[in-house]
């Protein structure tokens, strides 16, 4: 009876991690890392996910250390996290449309649901952030400070 519990939780947890996904492509979220999350939980059950999940996972990790290289795309990408976390709590808190916005009706349509999507996507943003460059960065004797990376024969 346990084995088809946890047969079935991971069937529904992966299922609802990919759906999630699909719609955080289109609405505000991580969608990308949703769909892969769900790609991961369900390599456990079925052959065909298990195919997909190491190319995606060499590819996320080229993207990854891509993303702290240099210093300069650290600091664009952390400020874009903050961004779009300062967006979601303007979102959030919707002031009054400003005099200029011709659509009265239409100004930041969804409350704290949207908002705190996007504050959700930024911290994970800065998370990933933070991940990538201790594990990319951090203590790398042959990183020079542009951002070019050196290879040094023993």
């Amino acid at each position: 009876m346990g084995q088809v519990t946890g047969h079935v939780g991971r069937q529904v947890l992966g299922w609802a991690l990919v759906v999630l996904g699909v719609a955080a492509l289109i609405l505000p979220g991580p969608g990308l890392l949703l769909l892969a999350a769900g790609l991961v939980v369900l390599s456990q059950e079925y052959e065909w996910a298990a195919r997909r999940v190491e190319p995606v996972r060499t590819k996320g990790l080229e993207v990854a250390k891509g993303s702290v290289r240099t210093w300069w795309t650290i600091m664009i990408s952390a400020l874009m996290a903050l961004m779009v976390i300062a967006i979601g709590v303007v979102w959030g808190i919707q002031p009054p449309p400003p005099s200029w916005w011709p659509l009265r009706r239409w100004w930041l349509p969804g409350g704290w649901g949207t908002g705190s999507s996007l504050i959700g996507s930024g911290l994970i943003a800065l998370g990933l952030l933070t991940y990538c460059y201790r594990r990319f960065r951090r203590g790398d004797a042959h990183q020079i400070p542009s951002g070019r990376s050196r290879t040094y024969s023993a």
